[in-house]
């Protein structure tokens, strides 16, 4: 089975272009001071990870992966696993994606809906767990599987030095701004790498900030990266990272609710990086801050991110 690209052009087309919001008043910051995130949750797939895995795909096509009726695998926290089943369902190839069975149960639900496979993963393994599962089945079965490895693909970053990164300078060019600090945190390194390269590339002074979360309880879709053993993804560079900040679940949390005030409903990474932009925002060392909302807060309902009442 070869892909359909009969009506995936048009999907393809809805990804990317989204909108850059301004949150200095709503957190209480007052000009010159001024703090913009990108709205991702507008995508198709409701989440930042539609640019990355669409251009993957994309590669992967021109390429010749999928031809034969090879299986796209790869292993993901949740998100990027519905971008891959509902780009997957518009091409018409099967999928299977490696998820650990802590993810969201709306998060599955999607992934099943659009028809890919679920392998759920040991949720007290985490995320790397599920990383070396994909990794495993791959080396298995390779004429069953092609892995697209997400933590690996250098289309991963381009998707963002391209796209997220690019359209954040032409956003903040129209209001006659630049970015002078970009903040995000680390599930495959592709955000932070691809946009902190983009912005830093038109102004070299950029500071770029990560939000790192706690081992335990975590923060779903970000990665500590603070203990040994921990698999630290191919793709991320580092040398961009100038400062690494620590954020609990309970701060990350308080936030996502603080912004749902505002009208902006959002995940818990979400959460975690505009806590962290807002800590860095009080420090006085910057001017203009951007950071990302990764994802709807509508696949977190049923984890009690949002008292029922």
């Amino acid at each position: 089975m070869n892909p359909d690209l009969s009506h995936f052009g048009a999907l393809a087309a809805a990804v990317g272009a989204t909108p850059l919001v301004e949150l200095t008043a709503g957190l209480g910051l007052a000009p010159p001071l001024r703090l913009f995130a990108k709205l991702e949750s507008v995508n198709p797939g409701a989440s930042i990870k539609d640019r990355p895995v669409l251009r993957m795909l994309q590669a992967g096509i021109a390429a010749g992966a999928l031809a034969g009726g090879r299986r796209v695998l790869d292993s993901s926290s949740g998100n990027a696993g519905i971008s891959y089943a509902m780009l997957g369902a518009a091409l018409g190839v099967p999928v299977s994606i490696v998820v650990p069975g802590n993810a969201s149960a709306e998060r599955l639900a999607r992934i099943h809906a659009h028809g890919a496979e679920l392998i759920l993963t040991d949720p007290l393994e985490g995320y790397d767990h599920a990383l070396r599962t994909a990794q495993a089945l791959a080396a298995q079965y390779p004429e069953r599987y092609w892995y697209c490895n997400q933590y690996a693909n250098a289309e991963n970053w381009r998707a963002h030095y391209d796209g997220t990164g690019a359209e954040i300078l032409r956003q903040l060019q129209a209001l006659d701004l630049h970015a002078d600090c970009f903040v995000a945190g680390v599930g495959t390194g592709g955000t932070l790498t691809g946009v902190a390269r983009r912005l830093r590339e038109a102004h070299p002074g950029l500071a770029v900030y990560a939000a790192i979360p706690d081992a335990f309880p975590g923060i779903e879709g970000l990665k500590p990266l603070g203990a040994a053993g921990d698999i630290v993804p191919d793709i991320l560079d580092a040398s961009l990272i100038d400062e690494r900040i620590g954020i609990s679940a309970e701060h990350a949390v308080a936030m996502c609710r603080r912004l749902a005030a505002l009208g902006l409903f959002v995940g818990p990474s979400s959460g975690a990086y505009v806590h962290t932009a807002l800590a860095v925002a009080r420090s006085g060392r910057h001017r203009t801050i951007v950071t990302i909302l990764s994802d709807s807060g509508e696949r977190y309902l049923s984890v009690g991110l949002w008292p029922a009442g």
